[in-house]
């Protein structure tokens, strides 16, 4: 059986190196998602642009040479690749209902997680994500664990203080930090 384990990160700097980790191991690249904000991905970017900035952003090979450039709504523009990042393109794109939310749920993620995840991309963060069988998910964790992951838990209590319920792909974007 195949299951979703996903972590966030403070940045995509630290989830780049959780990828690179997870190829080293052996996870296939079709296994793997990352999508995130970083400073280098702006409302300039185009499409174009977006073709080449995993050399540009630190990815030379793997998952990370596809990485692109796409505008989320309510969280702007972001770097991503992946089964995640495709199927976040096609709900953009055709105006789907759920956008990113919809791509975490239809993976298996909670609609509490999904919503905390986007959330987290808003506020700056990067999202990994990976289907794994059951038989290597115990090593999957460790890898993105040791790359120390946004105590999720503890992330939601101090969204909760400042007011947030879920994800508003309507609210203005974020200037805070992560």
């Amino acid at each position: 059986m195949t299951i979703t384990i996903t972590r966030s990160y403070e940045n995509y700097d630290t989830a780049r190196a959780v990828v690179e980790r997870l190829e080293d191991a052996g996870v296939s690249d079709s296994a793997i998602s990352i999508i995130g904000r970083d400073p280098r991905a702006t409302e300039e970017s185009n499409a174009a642009e977006g073709a080449g900035i995993g050399a540009g952003l630190g990815g030379a090979a793997g998952l990370l040479a596809g990485l692109g450039i796409m505008a989320i709504p309510g969280i702007g523009p972001v770097v991503a690749a992946g089964w995640l990042a495709t199927t976040a393109a096609g709900a953009v794109a055709g105006a789907a209902a759920g956008g990113l939310i919809g791509s975490f749920t239809s993976a298996g993620v909670s609609e509490e997680d999904a919503h905390y995840y986007a959330e987290t991309v808003r506020r700056g963060g990067t999202v990994v994500s990976v289907r794994a069988e059951d038989v290597h998910a115990g090593e999957v964790e460790a890898i993105m664990d040791g790359g120390t992951p946004i105590d999720r838990d503890a992330r939601l209590a101090q969204y909760r203080e400042e007011g947030w319920t879920r994800f508003d792909e309507t609210a203005s974007a974020y200037r805070g930090v992560a």
